[in-house]
């Protein structure tokens, strides 16, 4: 060991800003408030930074579990924004879709139907922005 700390927060949002983009993270942080500061940490410090970090999933699979994740519980802006998150870590919108039809059988076709909505337009905007 060399002395050197690991401080989660700085690497959740190195993590953070690789996986969602500057502009996302820069919006989320100008929107911070006293109220909201504490939670925005914590998001950043454990999520970003204790469990996107760890070594035993490739970002590609934790975006895959993510999506997964977020269907279920239909959270559907953070679905939006993981479908970006998805893209940026390499899934294909082929991909994308496969994680949604197989989340139809364990999660529920009216669920899949949504899903495939929102994806449907995250992809046509990020398209329409290249």
């Amino acid at each position: 060991m060399t002395g050197e700390t690991h401080d989660p927060y700085d690497s959740g949002m190195r993590v953070r800003r690789e996986v969602l983009g500057d502009a996302h993270v820069d919006r989320a942080e100008a929107r911070k408030t006293p109220f909201t500061e504490d939670f925005q940490a914590l998001i950043t410090r454990f999520a970003w930074g204790s469990v996107w970090t760890r070594p035993g999933l490739d970002r590609r699979t934790r975006s895959v579990a993510t999506l997964t994740a977020l269907l279920a519980l239909r959270h559907w802006d953070e679905f939006a924004m993981h479908v970006r998150a998805a893209r940026t870590n390499g899934l294909t919108p082929d991909e994308i879709g496969e994680v949604i039809l197989q989340s139809a059988i364990y999660c529920g076709v009216p669920v899949a139907n949504h899903g495939f909505a929102v994806a449907q337009q995250v992809l046509n905007d990020m398209e329409n922005a290249a």
